[in-house]
């Protein structure tokens, strides 16, 4: 099975977050700070076998599943007509991860920071592309906004996600404020998130339904 080239580029991402951590292993420490609180504050451990190894393990079975999505999904002909927007998001979605366990290890050999109020600006980046997707995407089973209503039509679909996608992005450009807030940046970026998730089901519903009509041109 040949390979796209942003499939490569993720595969080079995993080996580059492998090597790191067979280069880091004797300098961590047996427990790895692996989980943050509300504000920073770290509150669980891994070992330190899974502390370096669990992000490149998980973003090897991601790229497993993304690789198989296009090909075993009934409306696959669909997901071609925005291919170059989904293998984007895929590379900035394991990019996320890299960042991730970047800032993870850097704290673990001593380095102390806000992980929240770094994390602000990476997942608005991913959460404003994850819009940028959702405006482009076409009806199928596996990506974008899927709901009963969206599935049924693709007129309900392109309405829906052109909506999901426009509040995505304005919650990824919220997430950057968590840079200036640190102790509420976990807020600050799920709040908005979890809104510009929910808000587009019940719109995808009232269009089912004939009470969220198109504006007459």
């Amino acid at each position: 099975m040949k390979l796209r080239k942003s499939e490569l580029v993720i595969v080079g991402i995993v080996l580059i977050s492998i090597l790191i951590g067979i280069y880091l292993y004797p300098q961590m420490p047996d427990m790895m700070a692996s989980h943050w609180g509300i504000v920073g504050e770290v509150n669980g451990y891994l070992p330190k076998f899974w502390g370096l190894f669990f992000m490149p393990v998980l973003s090897i079975v991601i790229l497993a599943l993304f690789i198989v999505i296009p090909r075993i999904d009934p409306l696959k002909a669909n997901i071609e007509k925005f291919r170059r927007y989904y293998d984007m998001f895929i590379v900035l979605l394991t990019l996320f991860m890299f960042y991730l366990y970047v800032i993870t290890l850097l704290w673990n050999t001593g380095m102390r920071f806000n992980i929240m109020q770094l994390l602000s600006p990476a997942f608005g980046v991913l959460m404003y592309y994850t819009g940028v997707t959702l405006e482009n995407a076409k009806r199928n089973w596996f990506i974008g906004i899927r709901t009963p209503w969206t599935m049924s039509s693709d007129e309900n679909w392109s309405r829906t996600n052109k909506l999901g996608g426009k509040l995505m992005k304005a919650a990824g450009i919220i997430s950057f404020f968590g840079i200036l807030l640190p102790n509420y940046a976990l807020w600050i970026i799920l709040a908005p998130v979890l809104a510009a998730a929910l808000y587009p089901v019940v719109y995808s519903y009232l269009i089912y339904n004939g009470k969220k009509r198109p504006k007459k041109k």
